[in-house]
C-alpha cells in the first residue's frame, strides 16, 4: 500500500514541478533542482515508513569535494543517499535511466552522468566528463563501486572506474556502509517493507599524490571499510 502511494505522489510532483522544473531550466538555474530532488525522496522516505539513523557526519566537511562511494544491494539505496548525504551530489547512472520523461531530462540538467555498461569508451567519457565537472565546478559524485546491486546482500568486487575518478581530480573518497535496506526492498522485489536502515560515513580515504598505480591498494582500502 505504501509503494502504491509513493507512485502517486510521484505522478503529482511530476504533474506539480514540472513548469518550476522548466522555469529554471530556461534561468540556468540548477541547485534548487536539487533541492526539489532531495525534498522528493525525503518525502518518500516518510511515505515508506524508513527510520534511517546516521553515523560519521562529522566525517563530511560541506566545503570539499568528495567521490562518496557506497555499498548497493537495494533500489532503495541511491534516492537514500541522495538525500541524506550533506551535500547536492551528482551521479554517473546508466543511460536508460534518462530516458524516463521528465525526470531523466532534469537529471541531465542538473549533472548527472549517463553510461553505457557494456561500452568501456562510454566509460571512459563519463568518468572525463565527471572529472572535468569536479575540477571546474566543485562536484561531489555518488558512485556505488560494485557497479550493479548485490543479489545476495554481500559487498562483491569493485570495479576501477570511482577510483580512476577520485584519482584523476585529486579528490578524497568517503566510503559509506549501508545496513538493512536489502532486508526491506531486495533486488527483485517490487513493494518495500518498513523499517530501519543505518548509513555510516567512514573517515575520508585521501586521493592527493596517488596515481593510478594506487588503484589497487584504494580499492582495498575501501572495501575494507564499507564491509566493516
Amino acid at each position: 500500500m505504501r509503494t502504491i502511494i509513493l507512485l502517486i505522489f510521484y505522478l503529482i510532483a511530476i504533474i506539480l514541478v514540472s513548469p518550476v522544473l522548466l522555469v529554471f531550466w530556461v534561468l540556468g538555474k540548477k541547485e534548487p533542482v536539487l533541492d526539489i530532488g532531495r525534498w522528493v525522496m525525503g518525502v518518500s522516505r516518510r511515505i515508506l515508513g524508513l527510520k534511517v539513523e546516521v553515523e560519521g557526519l562529522e566525517n563530511v566537511d560541506p566545503r570539499r569535494s568528495y567521490v562518496f562511494m557506497a555499498n548497493h544491494v537495494s533500489f532503495l539505496d541511491g534516492p537514500l543517499l541522495f538525500y541524506i548525504i550533506p551535500q547536492r551530489v551528482r551521479v554517473i547512472l546508466k543511460k536508460g535511466i534518462f530516458r524516463i520523461p521528465v525526470a531523466g531530462p532534469a537529471m541531465r540538467f542538473i549533472g548527472f552522468i549517463p553510461v553505457d555498461r557494456k561500452s568501456l569508451s562510454s566509460g571512459k567519457r563519463s568518468i572525463d566528463e565527471a572529472v572535468q565537472a569536479m575540477k571546474e565546478k566543485r562536484y561531489s559524485f555518488l558512485i556505488f563501486p560494485e557497479g550493479t546491486r548485490s543479489n545476495d546482500g554481500k559487498l562483491h568486487d569493485f570495479k576501477r572506474g570511482g577510483f580512476f575518478l577520485a584519482i584523476a581530480a585529486q579528490t578524497p573518497i568517503i566510503p559509506v556502509t549501508i545496513k538493512g535496506t536489502f532486508e526491506l526492498m531486495p533486488r527483485g522485489r517490487i513493494f518495500v517493507r518498513r523499517g530501519k536502515i543505518k548509513v555510516i560515513f567512514h573517515p575520508t580515504v585521501e586521493t592527493a599524490g596517488r596515481t593510478q598505480a594506487d588503484t589497487p591498494a584504494l580499492m582495498s582500502q575501501v572495501f575494507n571499510q564499507i564491509g566493516t
